[in-house]
């Protein structure tokens, strides 16, 4: 596209067809040159390009370059994931953020055969062909380790890898078996072109049912870094050996740390009290300490860069995977009963309405008089006679009930805690958060590491104190930063964009449901679907779907809010033990306020952007290692149930089926569309449901029904469902309408399309 004096702000087409018809990434520069802007339509050009990103019109690629939404980049790199029977060579790009499952693209090479095998990455141009995408390589790229994790199977004298990736149906022949044997765990990396793709051990992990497995799965798996340097196991010991310095002595307060019973480290402790200044009449003092991390961790030591490279830790049921050595994690930066710690202090002052009058940030040394279980914390203060808090309805006296914590530590820690507490659910309830109850699947094992149970995590009110609390010193950190004019890692959360919110209308309107897209979208609009849909069968359906509706959160150097808590400022200060932004807002507060060593180096806060990146991707793996464990774990409870009737829920429908999850436990599997009945069944992609064209019967989202479990996975965990005999889908909804008098036909079940061909399931 030629350069051209600016008329003012391109429209979004227009940019559109630059981004599509540029021959190099195209970023906010490039943009801005090619339409001839300049000083204020800078800015106004910035503001556009996130409204549309915001509406998922366009992503932004490393480098900040912009590209159609879904899409790929201009110049990617790309790893070779496939070389077919007739030599095409296929890539996905190496770093895919999307939503969905990556895109493979054909690579067209120079000459006739190709120089690229399996597992070989490439920088590539791509570009649009026809329906799909090619690829031309431009420069081969040093090989990286690319294993696969899978479980050794015999065959007569034949050993093969079968992958422990769900999606991935083909085994390898394995040439180099090392001290492999049948029923191994390993790690293989994968070489050839077809048909003599194989595989080599690399690695023998063991017996992949052994307890800790299934996490050590997920760790190598996604690729996390699970063991330390030595270098950075020398430098924890030799910091935390040093003496906490100058504070500001806080070790006569009873303060506490409120955790889970199995929490591996404990970095916040909490104190509040009644505030005698006659200028806030009613309000209290409250003291948020957390651990100084950022005493011990100093910028560009050995510690740093490995915390800065894991992002965050990650917790499995049998093990955690920490971002700092635990010499630090769970002992010197732990914040334990009856021992003197290092802390960062907030120092809050609340308001009798719980809004945030004043607060201060000071080095401190705290000593904690309890390490409190939330059950115990709240089988106490039952005891005690409060009343249990609900955060949206007036509070309702509960039953006495028999607590571990000493009274004197009640009545002197716990309630001032509780009667704090009511203030700061004042001011949650005016500002109206978005308030999905959607429940936390736990994994109990014994001391051998077997499972024991699985099931909904409970939420408590001492869980959703702890949680206030820590919302205020996370707003209060933000607000002290940004009064100092400091950098600061937000924690962000955009509201969602309109193409989530049309397809949530859609989605609404199958039950009967109206939702306007012309309002203000506020985390209240949500919560008012739910107050509609009451105590609905569809009601865990339909929060599921408003929380498909949400942006993902993340982190980054630009003030745009929290749309979930409904807070125009906040960031992460209360856990920098196991998240590495919550680090630099605790370097950040140092810097600004003069609290000694161990601040923002000069020049950091150029980085945030990428940094931001960087965490937020890393804290997305986490996540993902964390859910595919639980589902290892509920495959394995589930494995010895083979054959027998589950109740379940549907999750997801597809045109060659529907997944459900066990009631009460989660983990997902598939039911077939060649095993649902003799008739067609169209699939009818609004309303996300399976409709029998014959019989009417009909597989939504949110249906429960009973299924017979007929495969249960551990090693992948997949699971795999059937219908029992003479069982059909159910009534259909409202607004379908069955055409009465027909009955089935003798005939293969199979799918069509709303709108579209007849095809097989």
């Amino acid at each position: 596209m030629a350069r051209k004096t600016s008329n003012g702000l391109p429209s979004r087409k227009q940019i559109l067809d630059f981004i599509a018809s540029s021959d190099q990434p195209a970023g906010k520069r490039e943009i801005a040159r090619a339409f001839g802007l300049s000083g204020h339509d800078k800015i106004m050009l910035k503001a556009l390009l996130k409204d549309m990103a915001d509406e998922g019109l366009i992503d932004s690629s490393p480098g900040r370059a912009f590209h159609k939404s879904g899409g790929v980049p201009k110049v990617t790199v790309l790893r070779i994931a496939d070389v077919d029977d007739g030599g095409n060579v296929w890539g996905v790009p190496e770093n895919w953020q999307a939503e969905g499952p990556p895109p493979k693209l054909r690579l067209v090479e120079r000459g006739r055969r190709s120089a690229l095998g399996i597992g070989d990455r490439a920088l590539c141009r791509t570009e649009e062909a026809g329906r799909g995408l090619i690829a031309h390589p431009m420069k081969k790229l040093v090989k990286t380790a690319e294993l696969v994790l899978g479980v050794v199977r015999q065959e007569g004298e034949r050993f093969w890898l079968s992958p422990v990736e769900k999606k991935e149906r083909r085994e390898l022949p394995i040439i180099d078996l090392k001290e492999a044997g049948a029923g191994d765990l390993v790690l293989c990396e994968v070489s050839g072109r077809p048909p003599r793709v194989s595989a080599r051990v690399d690695a023998v992990l063991g017996d992949p049912f052994a307890p800790r497995s299934f996490s050590l799965i997920a760790i190598h798996k996604h690729g996390l870094r699970h063991e330390f340097r030595q270098e950075a196991i020398d430098e924890a010991h030799r910091v935390s050996k040093q003496p906490l310095g100058e504070r500001e002595d806080l070790t006569h307060l009873p303060i506490v740390a409120i955790d889970p019973a199995d929490a591996r480290d404990h970095d916040d402790a909490i104190w509040a009290a009644a505030d005698d200044d006659p200028d806030n009449v009613g309000g209290w003092m409250a003291i948020v300490a957390i651990a100084d991390v950022s005493y011990y961790v100093r910028p560009g030591s050995e510690l740093d860069r490995e915390a800065r490279a894991r992002g965050n830790s990650v917790y499995f049921p049998d093990r955690v995977v920490p971002m700092l050595p635990e010499g630090l994690s769970a002992d010197i930066c732990s914040l334990k009963e009856g021992q003197a710690r290092a802390a960062l202090a907030c120092h809050l002052k609340i308001g009798k309405d719980g809004s945030l009058k004043a607060w201060r940030f000071s080095r401190a040394k705290i000593c904690v008089v309890a390490n409190i279980a939330y059950e115990d914390a709240q089988a106490a203060i039952d005891a005690a006679g409060e009343d249990r808090v609900d955060v949206s309805s007036p509070t309702c006296a509960m039953p006495p009930i028999e607590g571990r914590v000493p009274k004197d530590l009640v009545d002197t820690a716990l309630k001032p805690l509780w009667a704090c507490w009511r203030a700061l659910i004042a001011a949650r309830n005016k500002r109206e958060p978005l308030e999905l109850d959607i429940p936390e699947r736990r994994v109990m094992l014994d001391e051998k590491g077997r499972i024991t149970s699985i099931a909904p995590r409970e939420r408590l009110d001492a869980h959703k104190l702890v949680e206030d609390y820590m919302i205020a010193a996370n707003v209060a950190a933000a607000r002290a930063l940004e009064a100092k004019k400091a950098p600061v890692m937000y924690r962000v959360h955009e509201a969602p964009g309109r193409e989530k919110l049309v397809a949530l209308k859609d989605y609404l309107a199958t039950f009967d449901l109206e939702f306007a897209l012309g309002q203000v979208i506020k985390p209240a609009t949500f919560n008012r679907i739910i107050e509609r849909i009451g105590d609905s069968e569809a009601r865990v359906e339909i929060m599921e779907q408003l929380l498909r509706t949400q942006m993902q959160a993340r982190y980054g150097p630009e003030r745009l809010g929290h749309f979930g808590l409904a807070l125009p400022t906040y960031a992460h200060f209360t856990s920098p033990i196991r998240r590495y932004a919550d680090l630099l807002v605790h370097r950040g507060l140092v810097t600004a306020y003069r609290l000694g060593d161990g601040g923002l180096p000069p020049g950091e806060e150029e980085k945030f952007d990428e940094i931001g990146e960087h965490i937020s991707m890393l804290e997305r793996r986490a996540m993902e290692a964390e859910r595919d464990t639980i589902d290892r774990y509920v495959a394995a409870f589930l494995a010895d149930r083979t054959g027998q009737l589950v109740e379940c829920r549907i999750t997801g429908v597809q045109p060659f089926g529907f997944f459900a999850t066990v009631e009460g436990l989660g983990g997902d599997g598939l039911v077939l569309a060649q095993t649902l009945g003799q008739e067609y069944f169209r699939y009818d992609e609004a309303a996300r449901q399976l409709v029998g064209e014959d019989s009417g019967e009909t597989y939504r989202v949110g249906q429960k029904l009973t299924l017979r479990l007929a495969e249960a996975n551990p090693v992948s965990g997949s699971l795999r469902f059937e219908l029992p005999e003479g069982s059909y889908g159910g009534p259909p909804r409202r607004n379908d309408r069955m055409r009465p008098g027909q009955q089935r036909r003798g005939r293969p079940a199979n799918i069509r399309h709303q709108g579209g061909k007849r095809r097989k399931g």
